[in-house]
């Protein structure tokens, strides 16, 4: 039955990641699709966190935050 809160995406994988996510589907119990898109969502999240980091880093610089250890030192 189709859900209308859901969409769908066809996406072409080569040999090896076909293999791999095969594989990996087969040793956990997954669908391939929920691997799919547990993957897309980390990746979002990343590229998400990148976007947002790369905007705050020019404010944080002319408070002083240069490197992580300079944001632990007062988070801490």
């Amino acid at each position: 039955m189709y859900d209308m809160k859901t969409a769908v995406l066809t996406i072409r994988l080569d040999p090896t990641l076909e293999r791999q996510l095969r594989s990996l589907a087969k040793r956990t119990g997954r669908s391939r699709s929920d691997l799919a898109r547990d993957a897309l969502r980390r990746q979002l999240a990343v590229t998400q966190f990148d976007e947002i980091r790369r905007r705050v880093l020019p404010l944080a610089g002319a408070r002083g935050y240069l490197t992580d250890e300079d944001v632990f030192r007062d988070v801490s």
